[in-house]
């Protein structure tokens, strides 16, 4: 792949990533709200200035290694996806496939990223709070971009554009913010097959029952 065309794609992930952030944006403002106004009139205690602000500077840190990256990290895809051996045409069929090949490759990503001590002092970081609030979500693993897109490869291989798998990434992590959260109590049966606030507040808790 040469400059230009690598330029020409990663302009093309940036802008629908970016008018994923236009629509995120607003929502995150109003629930991250909704939650420090409950906070404060239950005398909940979830949130402090000091929290939040490491939250942001360490997601601001992921984000920037992100950015730099994101030529290389679509090289690497793109590199592979030339030696693909499926096809899915229909496209309904691929947007759903990628979403769940795409989750079940962050699951091993993230699973790794517990049970491996060279990546658990990378992943470290998100768990290192000693508050629980939405904007956890945002406290990010910093150095989880030199690594994370070699678990997508796999994807390419199977007929995945490198451009659909980093935003289909992109998509799925604002669910993954939404269930860092103490105000949602357990959603019935959505427990027993999705990653629901009340199952990600145990994955997180660092008391001895946990």
């Amino acid at each position: 792949m040469n400059t230009f065309a690598a330029t020409i794609i990663t302009a093309m992930t940036e802008f629908r990533e970016e008018l994923l952030i236009a629509i995120t944006t607003p929502i995150y403002a109003i629930v991250i709200g909704a939650e420090i106004l409950f906070s404060y009139l239950h005398h909940k205690h979830y949130y402090s200035v000091k929290g939040v602000l490491a939250n942001i500077y360490l997601s601001a840190l992921n984000f920037t290694l992100d950015i730099v990256l994101r030529v290389v990290c679509l090289f690497v895809l793109n590199f592979f996806f030339q030696y693909r051996f499926l096809e899915i045409e229909n496209v309904y069929l691929y947007w759903f496939a990628l979403l769940i090949g795409q989750d079940f490759m962050f699951y091993w990503l993230h699973r790794i990223d517990h049970f491996c001590r060279l990546f658990w002092a990378v992943h470290i970081t998100h768990h290192s709070s000693e508050e629980y609030n939405l904007t956890v979500g945002f406290r990010s693993s910093v150095f989880q971009p030199l690594y994370r897109f070699i678990y997508f490869i796999p994807l390419s291989l199977f007929g995945f554009k490198g451009v659909d798998i980093m935003f289909m990434y992109a998509a799925t992590q604002i669910y993954g913010i939404l269930i860092h959260t103490q105000t949602i109590d357990k959603l019935g049966f959505l427990e027993y097959f999705l990653s629901t606030p009340s199952h990600h507040r145990v994955h997180h808790a660092s008391n001895v029952k946990y």
